[in-house]
């Protein structure tokens, strides 16, 4: 009958650890260790000692014995631990063959610890189940740092949202919210997760709307190329809510990265751009040549020349040059496209129409360098102008034209 018991116990601790790695995600592994630390626990609160106790349990049938090994002496008297010791007279009932000096296991019954016993071992168990669970959710969630997740709205905690992520929840900060947005409790949203801490009481989940890596996952999300690796994306800057400017290169040279990234009829920017709420987007093609990224990334406006400063290349100055219709699209409101254009490409750029730059330091583009605030100035444009350079820029009604469109399109 005892061991009829002792079969069905078996059986239902298999079934109770199956269903507790299901539902909690938790290894059997580390439940079954779990268990073996509570039975030594159990048998210290017992016998004030787990030193000598060993617990075995059988993966595949879940049967478990719990032992208490200890050292034979010769006689009872000769005993001065109890815990730890047996006479060899007792040693013999489950070892015939013990000598004194020998290690004997005797089993011990968990029914015997009593009941203060019993409820610490249940405590290690519960105990190390929760840890656990806290470890697979920050380990789930961990592994989706810096990728976009999909929550749910809960509520606002003062200008901050909580957001339900399924088995955790994350905090978007108010410093990370795009000015203008506007979210409901259960309204669904895509966050970017920016920092996972594991702490005591569980994840702790940072999540973003505003970063740069935002728009770069979106893109990814959309443009097959991106994902696929053919299409790279090498730098974003962001004026969240407002505008991004994106530099974009391909390892295919019959791959157009920023056709690629646009998409039939703008399809694939369009549906960034509308996630994003409006934010205008402008996706120009990366060079490894300073002088034709700055340039790219003054997109739209027209560039005569663009020269850096070759006396201190560290210092990252470059100086841009714009036919004098050209210098406020080259600006951009509020200075926001020159702004841009320097947060993507790094250098400090200092933009002078043509008209300025005659005057304060006598740039012709019959010269390939200049000299200004007597610093040496190297560019890459010849008596003809920069490549690229279109006689329509000197045209005020062609200009007005292109900065309408830059400020009426999501994306250029």
């Amino acid at each position: 009958m005892a061991k009829e018991n002792k079969v069905k116990d078996s059986e239902e601790l298999l079934r109770a650890i199956s269903e507790l790695e299901k539902e909690k995600e938790i290894s059997k592994e580390t439940l079954f260790e779990a268990i073996e630390n509570s039975l030594k626990k159990a048998a210290k609160e017992h016998f004030g000692n787990d030193e000598n106790c060993v617990v075995e349990i059988d993966r595949e049938t879940g049967e478990y014995h719990l032992y208490q090994e200890k050292t034979v002496v010769e006689n009872e008297e000769d005993i001065v631990d109890p815990v730890t010791e047996v006479s060899l007279e007792e040693a013999k009932t489950v070892a015939k063959k013990a000598q004194p000096g020998d290690i004997v296991r005797f089993e011990l019954q968990s029914k015997e610890f009593g009941r203060i016993a019993t409820q610490h071992a249940k405590s290690v168990i519960l105990q190390k189940i929760r840890e656990e669970e806290r470890n697979v959710v920050f380990d789930q969630y961990y592994s989706k740092q810096n990728n976009i997740v999909v929550g749910v709205v809960q509520r606002y905690i003062g200008k901050n949202i909580s957001i339900n992520l399924g088995k955790a929840d994350a905090m978007l900060n108010e410093a990370e919210q795009v000015k203008g947005e506007h979210f409901r409790p259960t309204d669904r949203i895509k966050v970017y997760i920016t920092e996972v801490k594991n702490t005591p009481k569980g994840p702790k989940i940072q999540v973003s709307r505003t970063h740069p890596g935002f728009v770069k996952r979106l893109f990814e999300s959309e443009v097959s190329e991106i994902r696929d690796g053919i299409v790279e994306i090498k730098g974003i800057a962001r004026e969240p809510g407002s505008r991004t400017k994106m530099s974009v290169w391909s390892k295919d040279e019959n791959v157009d990265p920023v056709g690629a990234c646009v998409g039939l009829n703008g399809a694939r920017v369009n549906a960034v751009v509308d996630e994003l709420g409006g934010e205008k987007i402008d996706i120009i093609n990366w060079s490894p040549d300073a002088n034709e990224l700055i340039q790219n990334a003054l997109s739209p406006a027209q560039v005569i020349a663009v020269a850096v400063n070759e006396d201190d290349p560290k210092s990252k100055e470059a100086m841009v040059i714009v036919p004098d219709l050209q210098l406020s699209l080259a600006i951009g409101k509020e200075g926001q496209n020159a702004r841009l254009a320097a947060k993507l490409t790094g250098f400090k750029i200092d933009i002078k129409s043509e008209s300025q730059a005659k005057e304060q330091f006598g740039f012709s583009t019959d010269s390939e360098e200049f000299e200004y605030d007597d610093q040496q100035f190297e560019g890459t444009y010849d008596g003809e102008g920069f490549e690229g350079y279109d006689e329509n820029y000197a045209n005020e009604e062609f200009v007005e034209e292109a900065v309408n469109e830059s400020e009426g399109n999501d994306a250029e």
